[in-house]
């Protein structure tokens, strides 16, 4: 499974704005862009944590988390009918694990709205359309061949499964709502992995505004996080122009005070990051030290022996046992002496569930 985000949406309604904000480089952003080769940005996960540490142990190196952001280039509504690089839009659209969908929710004559009107409600009924055709042909594809199966006594009861599935499956998807939506049971919802269905993927909102809309709101955006928590959705609002304007700020206490003047905690971008982070299920462990501070990607649920292996696949093969620590109990107590004497510190052995936040030292034996 790929740990990345495709970012999705219409012409003109900001994505590939917001995705150079991210990455801070320049990417083609003309109007209707039909570029077929994606752009691509490696975005470290902003972490205070790692901050702190970094600021406890002041090491040689600090090196955060990272995801992966791809800008697909805009859907348009002849998609899923595969022409042109409609059917590579919706090839990068497969190879993302999370779909980030950018919604335009701010009036400006000067770029018009590719539907002909500003209405977030009707842009992501229109994508979630496209997508939705797109899936229903998969599935009736995929049925042709079930059929066969069905006939085949070692592949029957998988492809029943299967096939329940769409049964479920189907009448979501002509509606235009995404396989997602639909409750399957445990066995029917492993079964329709096989299929490779776009809009059983996990999705944000990412509502893209003007500083106007970003200090008062809006009825647009209004509309679309309404929509959004019918949907169980996250939903993320970010200005472009300010998202700017704070990274052009030079010190870490300076985009503070700028936040902080608008009431906000983080920026826009940095929600957008977490968000999508914890979409794709990824938690974050740490290796502290005077040489290096990191921070460490693992999948919700991984056991020590598998974080160990993200650092390297001997620590895995080797591995004797973790000693762990709550980088929370060390912001409290100062220093790794004192996590020592306060019996904070951990033996944990291969069936330990690595938690967020957990400062780790593996012990192994090659």
């Amino acid at each position: 499974m790929p740990l990345n985000c495709g970012i999705v949406g219409l012409p003109t309604v900001g994505k590939t704005t917001i995705f150079t904000a991210l990455t801070r480089v320049k990417a083609d952003i003309s109007s209707f862009s039909t570029s077929k080769n994606p752009n691509l940005g490696i975005i470290a996960v902003p972490d205070p944590r790692l901050d702190r540490l970094s600021a406890m142990f002041k090491p040689k190196k600090t090196v955060p988390a990272t995801v992966e952001f791809i800008d697909i280039a805009g859907l348009a509504s002849a998609a899923s009918k595969r022409e042109g690089a409609t059917n590579q839009m919706l090839t990068h659209v497969r190879d993302a694990a999370v779909i980030v969908h950018v919604i335009r929710c701010f009036e400006n004559p000067d770029i018009p709205s590719a539907s002909g009107k500003i209405s977030p409600v009707d842009d992501i009924e229109i994508l979630h359309t496209e997508l939705a055709l797109a899936d229903l042909e998969t599935i009736d594809k995929r049925a042709e061949k079930l059929q066969k199966d069905l006939k085949d006594p070692a592949k029957k009861k998988d492809a029943e499964r299967e096939l329940a599935a769409f049964a479920k499956i189907r009448p979501a998807l002509q509606e235009g709502r995404p396989a997602r939506s639909v409750v399957l049971d445990a066995d029917e919802a492993e079964a329709v992995k096989r299929s490779f269905l776009v809009t059983m993927k996990k999705e944000m909102y990412v509502l893209n505004v003007d500083e106007e809309g970003m200090k008062k709101g809006g009825s647009h955006i209004d509309a679309a996080k309404k929509l959004a928590a019918t949907e169980g959705t996250e939903c993320v609002v970010i200005c472009g122009k300010f998202e700017a304007e704070l990274a052009d700020l030079e010190s870490e206490e300076e985009k503070r005070e700028f936040l902080g003047e608008l009431g906000l905690a983080e920026s826009g971008l940095s929600a957008l990051i977490h968000s999508a982070y914890r979409l794709l299920g990824l938690r974050t462990f740490f290796t502290a030290g005077e040489d290096e501070c990191r921070a460490w990607t693992i999948r919700v649920g991984d056991k020590a022996p598998q974080a160990a292996g993200v650092i390297h696949t001997d620590f895995e093969k080797g591995f004797i046992k973790a000693e762990v620590y709550r980088c929370d109990d060390l912001f409290a107590l100062g220093t790794e002496k004192a996590i020592r004497e306060a019996g904070k510190l951990r033996q944990e052995g291969k069936e330990y569930v690595v938690a967020d936040g957990d400062v780790i030292f593996f012990k192994f034996n090659v």
